[in-house]
C-alpha cells in the first residue's frame, strides 16, 4: 500500500476485544500527529469499522504477523500496538519508518519497559503518552447505536477458546430465568457459534431467540441499544464498556484487572473466582477452573441486580 506523505502506521492485527481496548491509544496517536493520515494494520472487518467511526483514516488489511506488511510509504512513524516484540517490531521496522514507537526489546532499546501485570488499556496509553499523545481510559467511549433504547437482554455465550466458554446448560438456565420474568432474551454469536446458540435455545425453551447474522457495526448498535449484556471475557464485552451498556461479565483464565471494564464501574458486574497469583491459559481447550466455579445463581443475581437498578 502506498502513502502519499509521511503518515502514521499503527500495527494491531488482533481481534475485536484488542481493537476496542486499543482505541484510547489510537486516539492518542491521532493527537500526537494530528496532521498525518492514520493507517491501521488490522483485520479488514475490524479496521473498516474503526475507519467508518473515524478512529483511523485508512486500513491496511493485516491478519497476524506471518507476512510482510504491504506498505511502500516512506518517512512515516510506525507505532506498535500489537505486542512487546520482537516479531511485531521487526514487521514494522521492515517498512523503513523514520521513527518506531514501541516497547523496549533487544532490537529496540529506546522504548518504555513492558509490564506483564498492566491493564491492556493502560499499557498502550502509557506507550503513546510517552510519544506525546494524550489519552486515557475515557477515550474508550464510542458513539454508536440507533438511538432507540430497547429492553432486550443479550446473552453472548461464545468465545474464541473453550477456556473462556461458560457451559451451555448454565446459559440456558440463565436465559430461562430471564425469559420467565418477561424479559426479551436474545442469543448472539458469530457463524461459528450458531450451533452453540441453537443448543442453548433448545435447552432454554420458549421466550428466547437467536439473533440472525450481524455485521460488526450491527452488533455494536445492538449492544449499544440493549438493556443488558451477559457474556464471558471476549470481544463483545468491550462493546458494552465502550457504549455504556450494563453488563455481567464472566472471567476465567485471566484476571479482570488485565482485561475488565475500567470505566463506569456502576454499570458492570465482573464475576471471577480466580487466583491473582495463577494466570490460566486464555487459549486453552477446556474450561478454566475459575470460570467453571461461577454458578448460575450467581449470574442470575448479578443480572437481576443490574436490571432492578435500571428498572
Amino acid at each position: 500500500m502506498t502513502s502519499d506523505g509521511p503518515d502514521v502506521l499503527v500495527l494491531r492485527a488482533l481481534g475485536l476485544g484488542d481493537a476496542l481496548t486499543g482505541i484510547p491509544a489510537l486516539r492518542g496517536v491521532r493527537r500526537a500527529w494530528p496532521d498525518r493520515r492514520l493507517w491501521l494494520a488490522a483485520p479488514t472487518a475490524t479496521g473498516r469499522w474503526l475507519q467508518e467511526l473515524g478512529v483511523v483514516d485508512e486500513v491496511l488489511d493485516t491478519a497476524g504477523l506471518h507476512a510482510p506488511l504491504r506498505w511502500t510509504g516512506s518517512g512515516h512513524v510506525a507505532v506498535n500496538l500489537h505486542g512487546r516484540g520482537p516479531q511485531s517490531h521487526a514487521l514494522l521496522q521492515a517498512t523503513g519508518p523514520a521513527r518506531l514507537v514501541a516497547f523496549a526489546a533487544q532490537d529496540h532499546p529506546d522504548g518504555p519497559a513492558w509490564r506483564a501485570d498492566e491493564h491492556e488499556v493502560d499499557r498502550w496509553c502509557r506507550l503513546v503518552r510517552g510519544a506525546g499523545g494524550d489519552c486515557d481510559r475515557d477515550d474508550l467511549r464510542l458513539q454508536v447505536g440507533t438511538g432507540r433504547a430497547s429492553d432486550e437482554i443479550l446473552l453472548h455465550p461464545g468465545a474464541a477458546s473453550a477456556a473462556r466458554r461458560w457451559p451451555p446448560e448454565r446459559w440456558a438456565a440463565l436465559a430461562r430465568h430471564l425469559a420467565s420474568d418477561g424479559h426479551p432474551v436474545t442469543l448472539t454469536g458469530g457463524p461459528d457459534e450458531r450451533a452453540l446458540c441453537d443448543r442453548i435455545l433448545t435447552l432454554a425453551g420458549p421466550g428466547v431467540r437467536v439473533a440472525g447474522p450481524l455485521s460488526l457495526a450491527a452488533l455494536a448498535d445492538r449492544v449499544a441499544d440493549a438493556r443488558l449484556l451477559v457474556c464471558g471475557d471476549t470481544g463483545v464485552a468491550h462493546l458494552a464498556t465502550a457504549t455504556g451498556t450494563a453488563s455481567v461479565l464472566l472471567f476465567g483464565p485471566v484476571p479482570p484487572t488485565w482485561w475488565g471494564p475500567v470505566i463506569d464501574p456502576d454499570r458492570h458486574v465482573v464475576l471471577w473466582h480466580g487466583d491473582p497469583s495463577r494466570v490460566g491459559d486464555p487459549h486453552g481447550t477446556v474450561i478454566d477452573p475459575a470460570l467453571a466455579a461461577i454458578g448460575t445463581d450467581e449470574v442470575v443475581a448479578a443480572a437481576d441486580g443490574l436490571l432492578a437498578r435500571s428498572g
